[in-house]
C-alpha cells in the first residue's frame, strides 16, 4: 500500500509539532519534507525538537518534491494563504487551529477543497481528551435530559517572554476568540448534538502587555443553539503565568439539563453528574481518551471514510466559521447575528 507523504510548512507554533511527531509512529505515512521560511524559527528548531528542515521557500518546496499532503503551523495571519495554494496544487491540508484569519480566506479554502474534493484537518484535540469522550456519552445517553444552558473556561497563560513573539505583532495573531474559543465553538456541537444559532454578544479588550496595546488578550462571548439553549465562554490570557495549565479551570465546562448538571476538566481528570433524581452527586473516571484521533480521522477521511469521522472537513470548516463570526461580532460590535 503506497504511503501517504507528508510536507510540513511552518513551525511558528509548537502544536504542529504533534503531527510531526505521531507520524513517526505510523507506518502509512512518510514525512518527505519540512519547510520554515523565518531564519530565527529554523534556528530553534536544531535545539531538541529533532525536526529535519529541507526547504526556505514554501514554493520551491512544493515545487520540488511530491506531496499528498501539506500540515501547516505558521503563524497564524499566515496560515490562510498557505492552505490556499496547497489546496489549489491538489494537496489535502491539516493545521493547527485556527486554520486561517478571515471569513474571505475560509471561504476560499472551503471552495476549493470541495471542488477538488480534498479533505481539510485540523487540530482539534479536545474531542481526543476522556473526558470530553465520557461527558458526551452522558450528555448524549440523556443523563441530564435536554441542554439548555452552557458555560465554558478556557483561559490560558499569557506567557509574555516565552511565548512566540509574533502573537503581539499587528496582523499575525487574529483574535482572541479565533485562537481559543475554537476549541469549544468545535467540541460542543459534537457533545450535545446542538447547533450554533446565534451570537448574542462578543468583546475583547486589551489588559497587558503594555508592551502590545493592540492584543486583545481578554474575550468573552455570549451564543445560542438552535434549541434555544444559552452559550457563556470566557477564553481570557488571564490565567497565572506560573500555574497556567495547571489550574482546575483549565477547559472547565458545565451542560446544564432539565434533569441535572454535568460538569468537568482537563485538570482535575473526573466529570460530576448532579442529577435531580440523586441527593449525592457521581463521579466518573474517564478512560485514556484517543490522543491523536483528529490525525486518524483526518487521514481516513483522505482513505474514503465518510462516516464516524471526529473532526470531518465539514467539522472544520463549521466551528472555524463561527469562531470568524464571534471574532468579527467582537472587533465590529455585533449583536444578535445569525451563524452561516
Amino acid at each position: 500500500m503506497k504511503k501517504l507523504r507528508f510536507a510540513f510548512m511552518g513551525f511558528r507554533h509548537g502544536h504542529i509539532l504533534g503531527v510531526y511527531n505521531q507520524l513517526k509512529d505510523r507506518g502509512d505515512v512518510e514525512t518527505v519534507a519540512a519547510c520554515e521560511e523565518d531564519a530565527a524559527a529554523r534556528k530553534s528548531l536544531l535545539d531538541g525538537k529533532n525536526v529535519v528542515i529541507t526547504h526556505e521557500s514554501y514554493r520551491s518546496m512544493l515545487d520540488a518534491v511530491p506531496c499528498d499532503v501539506v500540515a501547516v503551523g505558521d503563524y497564524y495571519g499566515k496560515r490562510g494563504a498557505i492552505l490556499i495554494e496547497a489546496l489549489k496544487r491538489g494537496k489535502h491540508v491539516i493545521s493547527d487551529k485556527p486554520i486561517c484569519t478571515s471569513l474571505k480566506e475560509l471561504d476560499e479554502i472551503e471552495r476549493l477543497a470541495r471542488e477538488k474534493n480534498l479533505s481539510v484537518g485540523c487540530q482539534f484535540d479536545l474531542r481526543d481528551s476522556g473526558i470530553f469522550q465520557e461527558m458526551r456519552r452522558l450528555i448524549l445517553g440523556g443523563e441530564i435530559g435536554g441542554v439548555h444552558a452552557i458555560s465554558f473556561n478556557g483561559e490560558h497563560p499569557l506567557n509574555w517572554g516565552t511565548r512566540p513573539a509574533w502573537y503581539f505583532e499587528k496582523g499575525k495573531h487574529g483574535g482572541t476568540l479565533n485562537d481559543i474559543a475554537v476549541h469549544a465553538i468545535d467540541v460542543i456541537p459534537w457533545l450535545t448534538g446542538l447547533r450554533f444559532k446565534t451570537v448574542n454578544a462578543a468583546r475583547n479588550w486589551h489588559v497587558r502587555p503594555a508592551e502590545a496595546p493592540h492584543f486583545n488578550d481578554c474575550a468573552q462571548v455570549m451564543l445560542t443553539m438552535d434549541n434555544g439553549c444559552g452559550v457563556l465562554g470566557d477564553v481570557s490570557y488571564l490565567a497565572p503565568d506560573s500555574q497556567g495549565f495547571s489550574m482546575p479551570q483549565y477547559w472547565q465546562t458545565r451542560f446544564w439539563g432539565e434533569k441535572g448538571l454535568i460538569e468537568g476538566n482537563l485538570v482535575a481528570k473526573e466529570i460530576t453528574l448532579y442529577s435531580k433524581s440523586a441527593k449525592e452527586p457521581k463521579v466518573f473516571k474517564p478512560g485514556n481518551g484517543s490522543p491523536g484521533g483528529y490525525l486518524d480521522s483526518f487521514i481516513q477521511e483522505i482513505g474514503g471514510k465518510k462516516e464516524g469521522l471526529s473532526p470531518s472537513s465539514a467539522d472544520v470548516f463549521a466551528a472555524s466559521r463561527v469562531a470568524l463570526q464571534i471574532q468579527e461580532a467582537a472587533d465590529k460590535g455585533l449583536s444578535n447575528t445569525t451563524v452561516g
